[in-house]
């Protein structure tokens, strides 16, 4: 989302709120009034604006106009008390730690809904230092070396989060990373996974009789129209299963000769003691196994998938990696990266 996009939102999103804050139960507020009290705490709109505030709010929360002239609005009788604008300062922090790490995998029909909230818990946290202590005593850090978002065409992925929040098949614009141009695709969208900084759409093609599950970079998107058509989920797509099978570990061309592209394979990994100690606190498996020998050395034996993720992780541990079972993966691991 570009810097000028996310101003204006935040922007109607506190006027809205402060529209919001003027409402009452059991008592009608003219829409002039509210226009008044909008201006007095420096929104310059239009009463036109207002109005349009007003209707687009209705559709999302528990308000009711009448047909007075000038008209006037109230909360609902019926309207719970969470509707109305009130949050206690645990809800404020579990809403702001939300806001901080995951808006980027919220669709925007759910991300509209909750950006009045968001800006109700900036508030209610502005003044408290307890919450603040909290907060800045709290992070959540990339266990790899940081780096920067890829670009995302805001279109592209409101229409993608769009298409999968409605189950919608999408037309699209793609390139792939070996393709200098884009190819047209026509998807079915199955789920998002975020990788890392690298958000994925899973879906298969429409024109694919197997309906193989492939991965999508958002980033390389350009172009996303969403289309009337229902998508089609295979019957046997299960987003955990596909994860737990590896799923987004991306296949390495050395392991394609094992049965199953070496899903599920037992390993035996033999580290020295210092460099694979964290092992014994972190499992690889449920079956994990560790092995200490008098040597200053230790094996962990673990039945795992075989990916390029798993290469990386252990070309990490340099000449702290003594050797790797089964033999093919050790030669992964030594090889030249691809």
């Amino acid at each position: 989302m570009d810097k000028s996009s996310t101003t204006h939102g935040a922007a109607t999103t506190a006027r809205q709120w402060q529209v919001l804050s003027q409402l009452e139960r059991g008592r009608w507020v003219g829409t002039a009034h509210i226009y008044e009290q909008l201006n007095m705490a420096g929104f310059e709109v239009s009463l036109r604006t207002v109005q349009r505030d007003l209707n687009a709010l209705a559709k999302r929360f528990p308000i009711e106009k009448n047909n007075a002239n000038p008209q006037g609005w109230r909360w609902r009788e019926d309207a719970p008390l969470q509707s109305l604008p009130h949050m206690n300062l645990s809800q404020a922090v579990a809403f702001n730690m939300v806001e901080a790490n995951l808006t980027q995998l919220l669709p925007p029909a759910i991300l509209d809904e909750l950006f009045p909230w968001f800006d109700l818990a900036r508030r209610q946290l502005k003044d408290s230092k307890v919450t603040h202590s909290w907060l800045d005593r709290v992070r959540i850090e990339p266990a790899t070396q940081p780096l920067i978002p890829p670009h995302i065409e805001p279109q592209c992925k409101d229409n993608i989060y769009h298409a999968l929040f409605n189950q919608r098949q999408i037309q699209a614009a793609y390139t792939r990373r070996s393709q200098p141009e884009p190819s047209q695709y026509l998807l079915n969208p199955l789920a998002i996974v975020q990788r890392g900084v690298v958000i994925y759409l899973l879906a298969s093609r429409v024109d694919d009789p197997k309906a193989i599950v492939r991965t999508f970079a958002l980033h390389r998107f350009e172009n996303v129209e969403v289309l009337e058509q229902s998508a089609i989920t295979p019957a046997d797509f299960d987003l955990n299963s596909y994860l737990d099978d590896g799923g987004m570990g991306f296949a390495h061309p050395l392991f394609s000769q094992l049965p199953d592209r070496g899903k599920q394979t037992a390993v035996s990994l033999r580290f020295k003691t210092a460099a694979g100690k964290s092992l014994t606190e972190s499992q690889l498996s449920s079956d994990q196994e560790v092995i200490m020998h008098d040597d200053d050395t230790m094996t962990v034996n673990a039945t795992i998938n075989l990916t390029s993720q798993l290469v990386w992780w252990l070309r990490g541990f340099g000449e702290g990696l003594i050797d790797a079972k089964p033999e093919i993966l050790f030669a992964a691991v030594n090889q030249e990266p691809l």
